[in-house]
């Protein structure tokens, strides 16, 4: 699909398939400014010590914290559109997940083939309720042979787990650079092999999952209070600075994380005026700014 498909056009090839592109979602320069901001973390970062995680492949996350050319990844439009149709639509709100520059590297092998919401105790979520969806932004061009991402099309509607499922029944997500893969966590899929002998396959990672779930990533210590106090209203909403359900995830007082953040006096609401509160706060590009009872 193209940068101007609408979120419902997205949303709605997301429900069928289990994952979509969006090609040239984001300039090739946004890209390169990603990558070259977390060059220093990605040179420190070790390689994998297992198969699963890749013995050719690095990885380095907090990216909210180390890359601002990475927050527009994070808080891109059209993504957090499709996060509001496919997550919103049974929840209160949604969150940042995880966030990670994966480098996978030459002669890397292609990696197990698996689902993502599995990372949630292998808790058994009925078919067709989705608990996260992950995005795959490539910071390069993603082939066959640099080993882009492989999905199962379809597989996130399977009733039942299969014993195993291998490589050969996926199909590469080829898209070139500035382009996202956007998939659910209940569709199979892994990293594919490089056999380049070498070129790296460089993307940017960033899940979202339901507000009232665990962050794989913990995002509070990846972007400490003294950070996150410099960043918008809705960027710090979705990296968990709010409370994920009513009354979940308040502090003390039963005040909003915001409020805790910035040393404010909590407000009461309904359970309407929280979601509504909840929903609009994602949207806000500018610092928090406590008004009424607007953030719930």
């Amino acid at each position: 699909m193209g940068a101007g498909s609408s979120p419902e056009e997205v949303a709605a090839v997301l429900r069928e398939d289990g994952c979509v592109i969006v090609a040239e979602a984001a300039p090739a320069a946004t890209m390169d400014r990603v990558v070259a901001e977390l060059e220093p973390y990605l040179e420190a970062s070790a390689r994998g010590g297992s198969e699963f995680l890749g013995r050719a492949t690095r990885r380095t996350g907090a990216l909210v914290a180390r890359s601002p050319a990475a927050r527009t990844l994070v808080t891109d439009r059209l993504v957090l559109e499709v996060m509001g149709l496919v997550l919103g639509d049974h929840a209160s709100t949604f969150q940042v997940d995880l966030t990670q520059l994966i480098d996978i590297g030459p002669g890397e092998s292609a990696q197990a083939i698996h689902r993502d919401h599995w990372a949630f105790d292998r808790f058994p979520f009925p078919p067709g309720f989705e608990a996260e969806v992950g995005t795959m932004w490539a910071a390069t061009d993603f082939t066959e042979a640099t080993g882009a991402t492989r999905v199962v099309v379809g597989s996130h509607r399977w009733t039942e787990e299969p014993v195993e499922v291998t490589v050969e029944e996926t199909t590469a997500a080829v898209m070139s650079k500035g382009s996202v893969l956007l998939y659910t966590g209940s569709i199979y899929h892994g990293g594919g092999a490089n056999t380049t002998a070498g070129t790296h396959r460089i993307g940017v990672n960033v899940g979202y999952s339901l507000g009232w779930l665990r962050q794989e990533e913990n995002q509070f210590l990846a972007c400490p209070p003294e950070v996150a106090r410099t960043l918008p209203e809705g960027l710090l909403r979705l990296i968990g600075y709010q409370r994920g359900a009513f009354a979940l995830g308040y502090v003390d007082d039963m005040r909003d994380p915001l409020d805790w953040l910035y040393g404010t006096p909590g407000r009461t609401a309904t359970f309407s005026a929280y979601r509504r509160a909840a929903r609009e706060g994602l949207w806000r590009t500018d610092p928090y700014a406590p008004a009424g009872d607007r953030s719930g």
